[in-house]
C-alpha cells in the first residue's frame, strides 16, 4: 500500500505539469497518471501545487550567543520549519576559538539528534585555521560535512584574508564548498566605537555603523581570493546592489561564485530602524536591512537568476529579555531575526503573485539549488522517481495574516506582523511520513542527520 497525491500540479525547478505521486515508504516511486490502487490513501491535491519540500541552508538554532541563547532550539525551529514547508534546514555549527572542528560537531549533533521535525544537516564554521584544522576539514567531509562558513566580522569570529585564502585552497583540494559573512569587521568596529563614545546608542545606528560599501568592499574581497585559490565560493545573506554587483561581475567572468538572499532583504528596508523607542531593536540583524533602491536590486537580481538561494539565516531573539540586553548599548543588542516559518508563503505572496519570479524559480531558490549545492540532490530538491518523498501540499487559494501570536517559532514577535500572506502547506510529508496537515505538526521528531556529498570542483585538465 502507498499514498498517492492525486489530481495536483508538479512544479519542480524546471516543469509544471498536472500528474499524480505515488510514495511508497520513503520515495517517490511514480509521477504520472492513474496510481491508485486498492488499499492505497488517496488525498485529493486537485488546484493544489506539489511542491519539493523546501531547504533553508541557513539557520541558526539552540546558538550561545555568550550573553543569551536564541529563542528557537532544534525542537521548535524545524516544527516551525516544517509548518511552512520546508523539510530539511543546514544549521551552522560553530568551533569555538582554540577548538577544534570535532568538538563543535559533536556538540551541535547533541543538540539535534533526536529533536529535529525536518531532515538536518550541518555547516561548520572556522574561526581558527592551522594544520590540524586543515587536516579536520577532510574528516568533516567524510563525515558529510561538505560546507564551511568563515566570517570578515564580529571581533569572536572574524579572520583575516590569509586565513581565508588558505582555507579555500584546502576547499579545492577536499571537495568543500566554503560560505561568507561578507562585512569589513575592522572598519566597523572602528564606526561602533566611535558611536558609542559620541553617545549614539540607539537601535538605528546598528544600521549606521554598518553601511552597504562595506558589505560590497568585502564581496569584492572574497571572490577576488578565491579566484586566486582557484576555489568556489557561496556569498551568505547578501544585502546591496553593490555586492550583488560584484557577484554579477565574478558570474560573467566564469567564476564559480554562488549566492543567497533572505526575505526579510527583499521585503523590510531601512526605515524599520526609524520605529519608536527601542522598537527598532527587533530589526537588528547582520548586515542590516538596506535602502529600496538596494531592495528593488536584489529583486531585478532574484528575476534575472543572479542568486542561487533564499534563506532566512533565522536567529531568533525574544523582544522582551533578550533584545533589552541592548537597550542601553545598540552594539549589545543580540543579532538576528526570525523567519523560518513564513520563507515558503512571502516569496510565493510577494514574489510569484506579483510576478516577479516564477514558481519554477520560486521551488529552485528554496529547494533545488540548495540540494544541488550542498551534496543533497536528486535525494532532496526535486519530485521525480527515487527521490525523498519530502512534498508540499500548497494550497494556492488560502490567505492568512502573520501574527507572533499565532506562529510556531518560539519567539515573542514577528517582522512581519499583520503581513498579508497567500498560499498555505495543506499537507507536509518528510520522506513518505505525512509531518502536517493544515497547519497542525505531527508531535513526533521524526528529522534525520543527513550526510552530503562532496561539493563536485571544478579542475584544471
Amino acid at each position: 500500500m502507498g499514498i498517492v497525491l492525486r489530481g495536483g500540479t508538479v512544479i519542480t525547478a524546471d516543469s509544471e505539469y498536472l500528474a499524480d505521486i505515488r510514495i511508497e515508504g520513503s520515495t517517490v516511486s511514480t509521477v504520472g497518471q492513474g496510481l491508485a490502487r486498492s488499499g492505497d490513501t488517496v488525498i485529493d491535491a486537485a488546484g493544489c501545487y506539489l511542491l519539493p519540500g523546501g531547504i533553508d541552508p541557513h539557520t541558526h538554532f539552540d546558538l550561545d550567543v555568550g550573553s543569551t541563547r536564541t529563542a528557537d532550539d532544534f525542537a521548535s525551529g524545524t516544527q516551525a520549519a516544517i509548518a511552512g514547508g520546508t523539510t530539511t534546514i543546514i544549521d551552522y555549527a560553530a568551533q569555538a576559538r582554540g577548538g577544534t572542528l570535532h568538538a563543535a560537531l559533536a556538540e551541535w549533533h547533541a543538540k539535534a539528534d533526536g529533536n529535529c521535525y525536518a531532515d538536518y544537516g550541518f555547516h561548520m564554521g572556522i574561526t581558527d585555521y592551522n594544520p590540524a584544522v586543515a587536516d579536520e576539514m577532510s574528516q568533516m567531509v567524510a563525515a558529510g560535512v561538505t560546507s564551511f562558513k568563515m566570517y570578515l566580522a564580529y571581533k569572536s569570529l572574524k579572520v583575516d584574508d590569509k586565513t581565508v585564502f588558505q582555507a579555500l585552497r584546502r576547499s579545492r583540494e577536499i571537495g568543500a564548498l566554503v560560505g561568507f559573512h561578507c562585512e569589513n569587521g575592522d572598519a566597523i568596529d572602528m564606526l561602533v566605537q566611535e558611536a558609542i563614545e559620541a553617545g549614539n546608542t540607539s537601535p538605528r545606528y546598528h544600521a549606521l555603523t554598518r553601511p552597504a560599501i562595506a558589505e560590497a568592499e568585502a564581496t569584492n574581497r572574497v571572490i577576488a581570493l578565491a579566484e586566486m585559490a582557484g576555489a568556489p565560493v557561496f556569498i551568505v545573506h547578501l544585502t546591496c546592489k553593490g555586492a550583488l554587483e560584484a557577484v554579477i561581475r565574478a558570474k560573467s567572468r566564469g567564476i564559480a561564485v554562488y549566492t543567497e538572499t533572505c526575505p526579510q532583504y527583499l521585503l523590510l528596508d531601512e526605515s524599520c530602524y526609524a520605529a519608536d523607542g527601542f522598537e527598532a531593536a527587533k530589526y537588528v540583524m547582520s548586515p542590516p536591512l538596506r535602502t529600496l533602491t538596494d531592495q528593488a536590486a536584489l529583486w531585478n537580481g532574484l528575476s534575472a537568476g543572479f542568486f542561487d538561494c533564499l534563506a532566512t539565516d533565522h536567529c531568533s531573539f525574544n523582544y522582551q529579555g533578550q533584545k533589552e540586553l541592548g537597550r542601553q548599548d545598540f552594539s549589545k543588542i543580540p543579532n538576528g531575526g526570525p523567519g523560518v516559518e513564513h520563507r515558503l508563503a512571502l516569496i510565493y505572496t510577494y514574489g510569484v503573485l506579483t510576478g516577479k519570479i516564477t514558481l519554477q524559480q520560486m521551488v529552485a531558490l528554496t529547494s533545488t539549488n540548495a540540494a544541488k549545492l550542498f551534496g543533497l540532490f536528486p535525494r532532496k530538491g526535486t519530485i521525480a522517481p527515487g527521490s525523498d518523498a519530502d512534498i508540499v501540499v500548497w494550497n494556492p487559494d488560502a490567505s492568512s495574516v502573520i501574527t507572533a501570536a499565532a506562529q510556531t517559532q518560539r519567539v515573542d514577535y514577528t517582522p512581519y506582523e499583520g503581513w498579508r500572506q497567500r498560499g498555505r502547506a495543506e499537507y507536509v510529508f518528510l520522506r513518505g511520513r505525512e509531518v502536517a496537515k493544515g497547519g497542525t505538526i505531527r508531535q513526533e521528531a521524526l528529522g534525520e542527520y543527513l550526510s552530503r556529498k562532496p561539493f563536485p570542483i571544478r579542475r584544471e585538465d
